[in-house]
C-alpha cells in the first residue's frame, strides 16, 4: 500500500498541479493509507482471535472413594515381663531376639523358701494318708495348691509364641513385684486403631481393602479392616468418632510395631473418568455434542453422552477415549457478571437515549 502511494504522489508531482492541488490530493492519499491500514489491522487480529481460540483437553481421572486414616501399628500380641515377687534372679535362660514357645522359662527368680514348703507340706500328706485322716488331708491337699503356685510365681514364662523384643536382666539382680524386664510380641500380623468421622461410618464394612503408607518402607503395604464397635466415642477435642481396628497379615521385614503409617479404606473399586470442562459441550435439539479439533485443524463434530462432574466438568460416558482436543462451545462465566437479554439491553438503550436528551435544569442528568 505504501508503494502505491507513493507512486501516485510521484505522478503528482510530475503533473503540474496549483499548490492546493497537491494539498488536497496528499490529504486524500493519507486518508486512502489509514483506511487500508486499518483494514489490514482488523484482518490480522481476527485471524490471531481465530487461531487462539479456547479449547479444553479430554484428560482421565481416577476417582477414589476412601476413608482416610492414620496411626501406629501394634503387634498381634504383646506381653511384659515382669516379676510377680520380690526376689534375686538366679537364672536366664534366654536373650533378646529368640524365638519362645507358650510356656518357655525366660527368667527363674530364687525360690528355695517356696519349694522348702512345698517339700514339707508333702511329707505331711504322705503322714496324714497313712494315719487315714481324711479331713487333716483335704485341708492339706487345698494348701498345696497356694504352693504350688508360689512356686510357679517364682519363675517368668512366655504366654504365648513369639519373639523377646527386649530383655534387661541378669543373674544375680534383685527384682522388686511389677518390676518389668522385657517384652515379648507375637508379630505374625499387626493392628492398629484408627479413627473413622461418625459420618463415616456407615460406609464401612468387615473386610474392606486397606493401603497403608509407612514413611520407614518405601514398598506397598495391604491390609483389611478387622473390627469396629457398634458405639461412639466423643474426643477431647469435642468430635464423635468410632475406634475402628485395621490388620495387616502380610507383614513385610522392614515394618515394626510402632511405625507409625498414614493410609485410606477403601470403600469402593477406584473408577477412571473421562473429565472436561462442560464449556467444550454443545447441545443441539436435546444432544450433546463436541467438536474434535484435528492436527490439522480442521473439526469433527461428534455426538457424546455426558453426566456432572462437580459445578465445572462433566464425566464424558460415551463417545470419546481421552486426550481429544476440543473447541469451545460456550464461553466460562465470570464472577459478578449479570447476562442481559436482547430485550432487555433495547430496553436499557432507550431509557440512556431518553436520559441524554432531557434539558439542562429539567431535573435530569446532565447529558454525556
Amino acid at each position: 500500500m505504501k508503494i502505491i502511494v507513493a507512486i501516485i504522489w510521484e505522478i503528482a508531482l510530475k503533473i503540474k498541479l496549483t499548490k492546493k492541488q497537491k494539498i488536497i490530493l496528499g490529504v486524500v492519499l493519507g486518508l486512502v493509507a489509514l483506511i487500508a491500514i486499518l483494514k489490514v489491522s482488523r484482518y490480522f487480529v481476527e485471524k490471531s482471535a481465530s487461531a487462539g481460540q479456547t479449547t479444553y483437553i479430554v484428560r482421565k481421572e481416577t476417582y477414589e472413594n476412601v476413608i482416610q486414616i492414620a496411626g501406629t501399628v501394634s503387634a498381634a500380641k504383646s506381653q511384659t515381663l515382669q516379676s510377680l515377687n520380690d526376689g534375686n534372679v538366679v537364672g536366664v535362660y534366654k536373650k533378646e531376639g529368640d524365638y519362645v514357645k507358650a510356656g518357655d522359662l525366660i527368667v527363674q527368680l530364687d525360690d528355695t523358701e517356696q519349694q522348702y514348703n512345698l517339700a514339707n507340706l508333702d511329707y505331711e500328706i504322705s503322714v496324714a494318708r497313712q494315719n487315714q485322716t481324711a479331713g487333716k488331708l483335704k485341708l492339706m491337699e487345698t494348701q498345696r495348691i497356694s504352693l504350688v503356685r508360689k512356686v510357679e510365681n517364682r519363675k517368668i514364662v512366655a504366654t504365648f509364641d513369639g519373639v523377646i523384643a527386649d530383655l534387661d536382666v541378669d543373674p544375680g539382680d534383685y527384682l522388686e513385684a511389677k518390676d518389668s524386664i522385657g517384652t515379648l510380641v507375637n508379630t505374625d500380623y499387626l493392628t492398629a486403631d484408627v479413627e473413622i468421622a461418625e459420618t463415616d461410618v456407615s460406609k464401612l464394612k468387615i473386610g474392606q481393602k486397606v493401603e497403608f503408607t509407612f514413611p520407614a518402607y518405601s514398598g506397598e503395604v495391604y491390609g483389611t479392616l478387622d473390627s469396629y464397635p457398634a458405639i461412639g466415642e466423643v474426643t477431647s477435642r469435642g468430635a464423635t468418632v468410632v475406634n475402628a481396628t485395621v490388620r495387616i497379615d502380610d507383614v513385610p521385614d522392614g515394618i515394626l510395631p510402632n511405625f507409625s503409617f498414614t493410609g485410606k479404606i477403601q470403600i469402593t473399586e477406584p473408577e477412571t473418568k473421562l473429565v472436561v470442562e462442560r464449556y467444550a459441550i454443545g447441545h443441539d435439539k436435546g444432544t450433546a455434542f463436541v467438536e474434535i479439533i484435528g492436527r490439522d485443524g480442521k473439526t469433527t463434530k461428534v455426538e457424546v453422552s455426558v453426566e456432572p462432574y462437580g459445578l465445572e466438568y462433566v464425566n464424558v460416558l460415551s463417545g470419546l477415549n481421552g486426550g481429544e482436543m476440543l473447541k469451545a462451545q460456550s464461553n466460562a462465566s465470570k464472577s459478578g457478571r449479570m447476562s442481559v437479554s436482547k430485550k432487555g439491553q433495547k430496553a436499557n438503550k432507550n431509557n440512556k437515549n431518553q436520559q441524554n436528551q432531557m434539558p439542562m435544569g429539567a431535573g435530569g442528568p446532565p447529558p454525556f
